[in-house]
């Protein structure tokens, strides 16, 4: 193990880095292990298998087993996960010529382990910035910002690397980077949390059903959290089925698909860093709900009434913008006012609600092309849409007011 770093900013840095490189192994994987599969079987059925294989066990342990993690340690949890990862995606990588009937349970256990593992990563954050004098709404706007540019740099980097070094290379590589997450947050990483693990233990389904209440009981965080499922519906409807149908039947151009997609990015990361530096002057929750209202409907519309490619990119790069203070914003909420008690299990089950959006919003999308053809599909979107997002600016009462960033502790 690594000396211990003494320094506050030093382990920030650590944990920051560990988190977003799991993050970018994971993308990496995400098309490695796919490709792997398609080698193996041939199968495109089985490719999308594969994908849920991950995606259902990182949602059901980022709920269901965070309460373990407040009993054992966020930070044990955290180093135990990452090597466990590393083992698994080794394995992957070694025996996936022993065929799909064994690689699939392997990938499993991969998203079950990512689920734990990310989730206490997240919590560790807020002591790390705390101790480091990092402002969280800062913080959360580089996470939030890093996480993108690891989501645009990990699938083509993927398709480098199993170019360079083939789809098992890849997957070796990806298990490199979860030994290396270990090793930064088992030997540098020092933070001091109160959480559950230093209370006398609960009893699991006790320590479960207390998140769940909190969670209910807090009208902010419930309506901030059931904006971002909304909107995780609508933003993959576009970027699954949507965007790639318009680029096809209206401009007959795949091109036109990478700019769509990679103007929303691009819109995003500079958002990101506009809202880093202004953000703790703005008031949060108007400004969350601008952000959300700017960042769906008007995309969805632009590309129901326009065949102009010029118009729709216009129209993305603003929505990206505006989704720049969405993500960050719930974060900096959950930080606050969760207890630190709580904050694994309720930052797990609001994970959990808001990622359930995603494959919700691919299966509506196609649904609504197929039945009702594009245009219609995309107006009767968008008008939805636009009545989720505005509806918490229209009715106010019944939701706490959240004061600007600078009244709040960091």
């Amino acid at each position: 193990m690594l000396s211990p770093v003494r320094s506050p900013r030093g382990s920030f840095l650590a944990l920051i880095g560990a988190d977003i490189g799991s993050a970018l192994g994971s993308r990496v994987s995400l098309v490695a292990i796919p490709w792997l599969v398609l080698t193996l079987t041939g199968s495109p059925s089985d490719m999308g298998l594969v994908g849920a294989a991950e995606m259902v066990p990182y949602l059901l342990t980022s709920m269901l087993l965070t309460p373990l993690a407040d009993r054992y340690g966020l930070r044990a949890s955290s180093v135990c996960c990452d090597l466990v990862s590393a083992l698994v995606m080794a394995a992957i990588a070694g025996y996936a010529g022993h065929g799909f009937v064994v690689l699939l349970p392997l990938v499993a256990v991969a998203g079950a382990l990512r689920g734990v593992g990310d989730r206490t990563k997240h919590v560790l954050l807020r002591p790390a910035a705390v101790a480091a004098g990092y402002s969280m709404i800062r913080v959360t706007s580089l996470y939030e910002g890093l996480t993108r540019l690891a989501t645009l740099l990990g699938a083509p980097l993927g398709g480098l690397l199993i170019v360079w070094f083939g789809a098992r290379g890849a997957v070796w590589l990806d298990a490199a980077s979860f030994l290396c997450c270990a090793v930064l947050v088992g030997g540098v990483v020092r933070v001091r949390s109160a959480g559950a693990a230093a209370a006398a233990p609960e009893r699991y389904l006790s320590a479960l059903a207390a998140g769940f209440r909190f969670l209910a009981a807090d009208r902010l965080l419930s309506a901030m959290l059931a904006t971002v499922f909304a909107l995780n519906i609508f933003a993959n409807a576009a970027n699954v089925v949507f965007v790639p149908v318009w680029a096809r039947e209206v401009l007959h151009s795949p091109e036109a698909l990478g700019l769509t997609l990679g103007a929303f990015a691009a819109g995003a990361l500079a958002g990101t860093l506009v809202f880093g530096m202004v953000g703790k002057r703005l008031p949060r929750y108007p400004t969350f709900l601008v952000g959300a209202l700017v960042s769906g409907a008007p995309r969805l519309l632009a590309l129901g009434v326009s065949s102009s490619l010029a118009v729709v990119l216009a129209v993305t790069v603003v929505g990206g913008f505006g989704v720049a203070s969405v993500n960050p914003l719930l974060g900096v909420a959950m930080y606050e006012r969760i207890p630190d008690a709580l904050q694994a299990r309720v930052i797990g089950l609001c994970t959990t609600i808001a990622f359930t959006g995603i494959p919700i919003g691919a299966l509506l999308g196609g649904w609504a092309v197929s039945g009702f053809g594009l245009r219609t599909a995309l107006l009767g979107a968008s008008g939805a849409c636009l009545v989720v997002t505005l509806a918490p600016l229209l009715n106010r009462r019944g939701v706490p007011a959240l004061r600007p960033v600078a009244d709040q502790p960091s």
